[in-house]
């Protein structure tokens, strides 16, 4: 299996959109759980990171990329 390479701040998205119809997560905290915050409506969702990494489906914005288009 490809190891999903993410990080903090990075925007993600995942394999079911949110109930608001946005599908695009941003990276809030990293550990052995990990939160995201869905980018249409705010709402955050704590998972565990091996939950996390079988419910991602790619990494939309690296954290670094989205400083440097600021």
């Amino acid at each position: 299996m490809v190891e999903k390479e993410y990080g903090m701040h990075d925007v993600v998205q995942m394999k079911k959109p949110h109930p608001c119809g946005e599908n695009a997560w941003k990276v809030i905290r990293l550990g052995a759980d990990i939160r995201i915050k869905c980018q249409g409506c705010g709402q955050s969702v704590m998972m565990p990171r091996r939950e996390f990494e079988k419910k991602m489906k790619k990494v939309l914005v690296k954290a670094d990329q989205a400083s440097t288009e600021a």
